[in-house]
């Protein structure tokens, strides 16, 4: 994990080249900001699943070592794919944020939570829990391509994604 977290904006304004080639990109500003972690970085990891939160739960219950869970949820706005439990497990276990392009719920318990959480929105149902969707493939949130490995950037100005770790 990166000793300091760096601005996203300042990494912006410092790194031109960087974006004009592709290695950093910004993700729309399409997220929610929750947790009392509002800044947060650490290398990849991604999960893609479709109103079902069985495999996001094995994940966080894995130790985190700083490291940020991806999760395209496709979006969906029909039911919460992450809530309170698994969020205090989370930070429990040394993860240092979840990005979910989908909805959460428990929002007070996870506000209380140490870690960094970004998504869409809240729902108040649940997922389903039949354990389908694809591990540490690339993914595709808010108009950019995020892979396994990368490194995510968040702060309350936004989240870059860059394909190694930065430095100021």
């Amino acid at each position: 994990m990166a000793s300091l977290p760096l601005a996203t904006a300042e990494v912006c304004d410092a790194n031109p080249h960087l974006i004009m080639n592709g290695e950093l990109r910004a993700l729309h500003p399409i997220f929610q900001i929750y947790g009392r972690r509002q800044v947060f970085a650490g290398p990849i990891v991604t999960l893609k699943v479709y109103e079902d939160n069985v495999l996001i739960r094995e994940f966080l219950e894995e130790k985190g070592h700083g490291r940020v869970l991806v999760v395209d949820g496709g979006g969906s706005m029909r039911c919460a794919i992450l809530g309170g439990n698994p969020v205090q497990q989370a930070q429990n276990n040394g993860w240092a944020g979840i990005v979910v392009n989908g909805c959460i719920r428990d929002v007070d318990e996870i506000n209380g939570c140490d870690i960094g959480v970004r998504a869409l929105n809240s729902h108040p149902m649940k997922a389903n829990k039949k354990g389908i969707g694809e591990k540490h493939v690339p993914v595709t949130i808010a108009g950019t391509r995020i892979c396994d490995g990368e490194w995510l950037y968040a702060d309350t100005d936004g989240i870059l994604v860059s394909r190694t770790e930065l430095t100021v």
